[in-house]
């Protein structure tokens, strides 16, 4: 049986999870609003199929300016508290979030996410 130890009270985890999260929120927002204007553009290019971006097109269209400001504020949170917490992420022993491949792919899902949002921004 493996005891966890307990939290020093820094917040560190709930920073990681948090950046984590953002990121998320921010591609989400992102991907709404990419998938009326600029994303089935570019999946067409790609010789894929948007389609099915037609009910996430109708839900979004309305609430772009909305989905804008907050895949905005999403993504920078999370870069913020990516950038925060990697001083502190390679002292926290056995943290899920302080692992260097979670790291990166919170990373490339803040890139993925402004690439959306400016396409997004642009195509509409």
């Amino acid at each position: 049986m493996q005891v966890k130890e307990a939290d020093d009270g820094s917040g560190r985890e709930a920073r990681s999870a948090s950046a984590t999260l953002f990121t998320l929120g921010g591609i989400g927002a992102a991907f709404g609003v990419a998938s009326c204007c600029g994303l089935p553009f570019l999946l067409a290019s790609l010789g894929l199929s948007s389609a099915w971006l037609t009910g996430i097109a109708l839900f979004a269209a309305p609430h772009r300016s909305t989905l804008l400001l907050l895949g905005a504020m999403c993504l920078a949170a999370g870069a913020v508290l990516l950038w925060w917490r990697r001083p502190t992420a390679a002292y926290a022993p056995g943290s899920v979030f302080s692992r260097p491949a979670v790291r990166g792919l919170t990373l490339v899902g803040l890139v993925l996410g402004l690439a959306l949002l400016t396409i997004g921004y642009m195509y509409a």
